[in-house]
Parts: structure tokens; C-alpha cells; sequence
């Protein structure tokens, strides 16, 4: 094992893809001549040249577009956006071409392809580069949607997503990508679609992926010291979920609280939420409560962003409740 930063983890899972499969390329805002925006694609150019790590204009419905239509015609693009937020000019191609494409022709053309980039906060960037759009593409039939943070799990789902027949959405984060991990000096997958437990504990089960984690994770901590085993789930993938993860560590806790940075209507913890008290109800000794972001926009300044995502001082408040702790 060797420790590496999380644009250093995804950035080899491209290169090792590009090298078995000269199908596939990276295409997208600065990745080429700038070494990615993050640095993600740092000395991609200089191995594979211009032809597989292409610079495009502003223009993310355009070169979304041309995407889908290599994935069409036998090669495997990674489209970067710069961040998910920029996705929305793109959400047509996503969402009504790559998505739908195997339905609508009858199988006669696929869209084997991953967009990817940074999703969610990244600090005090305001209302319109702050949001984290995990629910949106997770309500597409025809999309696979995966949210980590972790090197070792972001190296081997990319690896993953790029060799898979279908859309892959894969959703970063911006202010995680010098973040360290352990990653095997070996070639490895991780399959989609599978949760990973990152904390085995017995008295409530905490469920979150991506940024989120890290409170989850130090909730976790915080309970600890008062002599509390939670039990922590990422999720890394949102669609396919691994419900049978969840309901199996439910069934241990008897507890369920789930953080997330998204809005709450609607929410990826919405769909939990459900699935959870339809599969597991007998199981629950307390109700299934989650915590989302604010329900409004992210404004600049500090204050209001502490107030707007959740920490560990509201999420350790929050799971006590479901332990009758403040009772």
C-alpha cells in the first residue's frame, strides 16, 4: 500500500484505463495544456497527446454532446465538467441522449461513457457553485450514479465506471482532492453498486458518502468516547444503492440516521428513508432521521455557510436523539 492524494487516485485510474483501452479519452474545460483544473489530469497530455486528452471551449452542451456521440461509435470518453454546477448546461445530453439511448434505439447503440468532476461545497463559493446533484441523476432510469471522496474507493470505481457498458455519472469533491489515502500498489475494481462499511458498531447505524463522511466519521468518534458503537456506511454508490447493506446493519442497531449534503426535498435520504421503514420497520426501535443542507440557497459569507451544511455538533445531537439521550 502507498499513500496518495484523491486527484493523484483518479488521475491513475485514467491513465491505467487509457493504456489497456486506446478507446477511451478524456475530453473537457483545461484538462490538456492546464494539467486539469484541480491538477486532476496532470501529465496526461505529455503521455497520450492531444487526440485523447482534448481541450474544449466553454461549452459544456456541446462537448457533452460530441461525448455521447464517440460513446456511440465504439469508444469510451470521460467528459469532464469543471464542476457539476456547469452540468446543468449539460443536462440534456446526460440526461435525454446518454440515459436513454439503449431504450430508445432497442439496443442498437449504447453510451459507454463517465462525467465526472467536483460536486457539492468547496468552501464560501456561494448560491450557484455549491450545489450537490447526487438526487437529480440518481431519479434517472438508465444512469449509474457514484459519489466518493475516498482514494481507494475513487481509483477503483472509476476504473470501474470507464470499463462499464452504461452512463456513468461520477461525482467528486473539490475541496477533498489533496486529501490522503491508502491505495495498493496492484491493479484492482471496486464493484458499482456495493456500500462500504467503514466503522463496525452495534448501537445505531450512520449513513452517508462523499464529503459527508467525514462527519459522519467523527460523530462516530464522538460517541465513542461515551462508550456508543455506531456503525458507519458509505454509500459510494447512489444508484445502484446497496440496500442490502443498510437493512442488514439496521437490523443489527435498530437505528438509522442518515447525513448528507443535499437539499431535503427529494433527497437521496428521502428514498433511504422509505426503503427503510418498508424493509426493515420491525427492526426500528426509533424513527429513521437524516440531516440535510439548509433548505436554501448557499450564500458567501462564513457564518452562513457553518449554518447551511451539516457538522458534527448538530449530527452528534441529532443520532442521541434517536438513542433517547436528551430525553
Amino acid at each position: 500500500m502507498r499513500t496518495i492524494a484523491l486527484r493523484q487516485a483518479l488521475r491513475e485510474a485514467m491513465e491505467e484505463e487509457m493504456r489497456r483501452d486506446p478507446s477511451v479519452f478524456l475530453m473537457g474545460e483545461e484538462v490538456a495544456q492546464y494539467n486539469g483544473a484541480y491538477k486532476v489530469s496532470q501529465g496526461m497530455l505529455d503521455e497520450f497527446g492531444p487526440k485523447r486528452v482534448i481541450d474544449t471551449p466553454i461549452s459544456e452542451l456541446g462537448f457533452a454532446a460530441i461525448g455521447v456521440g464517440a460513446a456511440m461509435n465504439n469508444t469510451r470518453p470521460i467528459i469532464e465538467f469543471m464542476t457539476w454546477n456547469f452540468a446543468e448546461l449539460a443536462i440534456d445530453q446526460v440526461v435525454n441522449h446518454a440515459a436513454k439511448m439503449v431504450s430508445m434505439t432497442g439496443g442498437q447503440f449504447s453510451s459507454p461513457m463517465v462525467f465526472r468532476g467536483p460536486n457539492g461545497s468547496a468552501g464560501q463559493l456561494a448560491a450557484q457553485h455549491s450545489q450537490a446533484f447526487e438526487n437529480w441523476y440518481a431519479n434517472v432510469p438508465g444512469l449509474k450514479v457514484i459519489s466518493t471522496c475516498d482514494p481507494y474507493d475513487a481509483k477503483g470505481l472509476l476504473k470501474s465506471a470507464i470499463r462499464d457498458n452504461d452512463p456513468v455519472v461520477f461525482m467528486e469533491s473539490e475541496s477533498l482532492y489533496g486529501d490522503l489515502g491508502e491505495v495498493p500498489e496492484e491493479e484492482y475494481l471496486i464493484p458499482i453498486g456495493k456500500a462500504a462499511v467503514k466503522r463496525v458498531g452495534t448501537d445505531v447505524t450512520i449513513v452517508s458518502y462523499n464529503k459527508m463522511m467525514k462527519v459522519a466519521m467523527g460523530v462516530a468518534d464522538e460517541l465513542a468516547k461515551e462508550n456508543i458503537s455506531a456503525e458507519v456506511i458509505d454509500l459510494r454508490t447512489i444508484r445502484p444503492l446497496d440496500w442490502h447493506t443498510i437493512v442488514e446493519s439496521v437490523k443489527k442497531t435498530n437505528r438509522l440516521v442518515i447525513v448528507e449534503e443535499q437539499w431535503p426535498f427529494g433527497s437521496v435520504g428521502s428514498e433511504i428513508a422509505y426503503r427503510i421503514q418498508k424493509e426493515a420497520f420491525d427492526y426500528l426501535d426509533a424513527p429513521v432521521r437524516r440531516i440535510t443542507t439548509a433548505d436554501a440557497n448557499m450564500h458567501y459569507a462564513p457564518n452562513l455557510v457553518a449554518a447551511y451544511l451539516p457538522n458534527v455538533e448538530r449530527t452528534l445531537k441529532l443520532v442521541k436523539e434517536v438513542l433517547y439521550m436528551n430525553k
